[in-house]
């Protein structure tokens, strides 16, 4: 069993333990005793299969639709901004008192 273990304490897996596990599932063998053989709890299969079966990957940014990346851009985008404009502010405000 191809397992990572992480800074957190939790494990993590590779994408090729992954896929194999979402073939079993594919291929018909009983989620429940795919958990008892692996250690993995059924939800976690299931959230992998529905990844796995949408895109082929694993990771969140690929699995995203369009309207969810560019959600996220305006987010970053708006806090870049929002930084920058307390930076002008505490500028015009240090000038004001020379």
């Amino acid at each position: 069993m191809a397992k990572i273990i992480s800074k957190r304490n939790q494990t993590a897996y590779t994408d090729e333990f992954r896929e194999q596990i979402v073939k079993l599932v594919m291929s018909g063998k009983p989620i429940a005793q795919i958990v008892k053989e692996y250690g993995i709890s059924k939800s976690t299969i299931g959230i992998w299969a529905a990844k796995y079966q949408g895109t082929g990957s694993f990771r969140d940014a690929d699995n995203r639709s369009d309207e969810e990346n560019e959600l996220i851009k305006l987010r970053k985008e708006n806090k870049q901004l929002k930084m920058e404009n307390d930076i002008l502010k505490q500028a015009a405000l240090i000038l004001a008192q020379r």
